[in-house]
């Protein structure tokens, strides 16, 4: 993959850097914050008036037929904001369990109602009991008439309250950690026998508890094959970890910018805390850990569309690992340079490293990932 950005992605990469600078200020967020829904839903309309929302879709489907690469500059611009959005959920997760397991028809349905800002997605895979195991699904989905029952429940799902459908994983056959026997739908989120119940996540998101009873859903509600939507939980969360890494570098980039500045301005002892060598190292180490973080986040975006999976799995793996330990070190020591600031909610910089904690445990912490690469 080529990094050198073509005239058409310095266009996309410049139009949402205006629109971020212009409508999303950290007071401009806390106002997006109170809202019910947790995020703003006028700049969601302006995100699909600007195609970000049909981006990564064919244009047969009314997207843009962008790839890995455009996504990478638009969530690393989020990042560098904290967007609130459900961008992630519906776009990035949702998305993905439509490209790699949506039927044309499914396609049709969903893609073009997404990139015109009225239907939204989230990815409900996770359950209480499976910390970071894919294939631990106690959820079952049985045969019934022409269709299938659901019951169960599912945790932590990223925007589920806000979301139209949802992209669901279910356990058709096997035992509790087969990986043959899953099996992905897509569910009206208003469905009877769906409950919800949203939260705000210590980063600021939005996320929901779901318990499913005797759901019914058809046949034509099955992303790819039934029994076989392992792979697809794999291809999102792949979609998911580059695209997290890449608005994790974002956020890294405005802590460390942040923390820069502050020690211009922070005086100790009659001088600037940036005048002294110590305080000079620590903000080399950090932009030299932050380029390295970057150096990761591409390879998980160079990776994403690998067609060996194996290969696929194991640099992104690394991808994980680096970014997430980039991001610690980052953030950890913007709050320590910053000092007793650092951590009130009325500074920036503390929020900004909540979000780089909550995406080094999305989908897996490190020490998850170096255990499998171990493997």
């Amino acid at each position: 993959m080529d990094f050198e950005l073509s005239d058409e992605q310095r266009l996309l990469q410049d139009s949402v850097s205006r629109l971020i600078a212009d409508r999303y200020s950290f007071e401009q967020r806390k106002g997006y914050l109170k809202t019910p829904e947790g995020f703003s839903a006028a700049l969601w309309s302006q995100y699909a008036e600007l195609g970000l929302l049909g981006l990564p879709f064919a244009e047969e489907y009314g997207g843009f037929g962008g790839g890995a690469q455009e996504i990478m500059l638009v969530m690393q611009a989020f990042g560098r904001a904290l967007i609130l959005e459900p961008y992630l959920a519906t776009v990035v997760l949702g998305g993905a369990a439509l490209r790699h397991g949506g039927s044309d028809d499914q396609k049709a349905a969903v893609l073009p109602a997404i990139a015109e800002g009225n239907m939204k997605l989230a990815f409900a895979h996770a359950e209480r009991q499976a910390r970071y195991d894919l294939t631990d699904v106690l959820t079952t989905a049985r045969r019934s008439g022409g269709g299938w029952v659901l019951d169960g429940s599912k945790s932590v799902v990223v925007h589920g309250e806000a979301a139209d459908k949802l992209v669901l994983s279910a356990r058709t056959s096997g035992d509790r950690y087969a990986e043959d026997g899953i099996t992905v739908f897509l569910v009206d989120a208003t469905a009877p026998g769906v409950a919800r119940r949203g939260y705000a996540t210590r980063d600021e998101q939005r996320a929901a508890d779901i318990a499913l009873s005797n759901v019914a859903v058809s046949d034509a509600d099955v992303l790819g094959e039934a029994g076989q939507g392992l792979a697809i939980v794999q291809r999102v969360v792949e979609a998911g970890i580059a695209a997290t890494a890449a608005e994790c570098i974002g956020a890294m980039e405005t802590m460390h910018s942040m923390t820069l500045e502050y020690s211009k301005t922070r005086e100790q002892f009659g001088k600037p805390i940036g005048s002294y060598q110590v305080v000079q190292h620590r903000l080399a180490d950090m932009f030299m850990t932050m380029e390295q973080g970057r150096s990761m986040a591409m390879l998980a975006t160079v990776m994403v569309d690998h067609p060996d999976a194996e290969e696929r799995a194991r640099k992104i793996a690394m991808a994980k690992v680096g970014v997430g330990q980039a991001g610690r070190y980052v953030s950890q020591s913007a709050i320590q340079m910053h000092g007793g600031i650092g951590m009130t909610e009325e500074y920036a910089v503390g929020h900004y490293f909540r979000r780089c904690m909550a995406i080094e445990r999305l989908f897996g912490d490190p020490a998850y990932y170096l255990q499998k690469l171990a493997a």
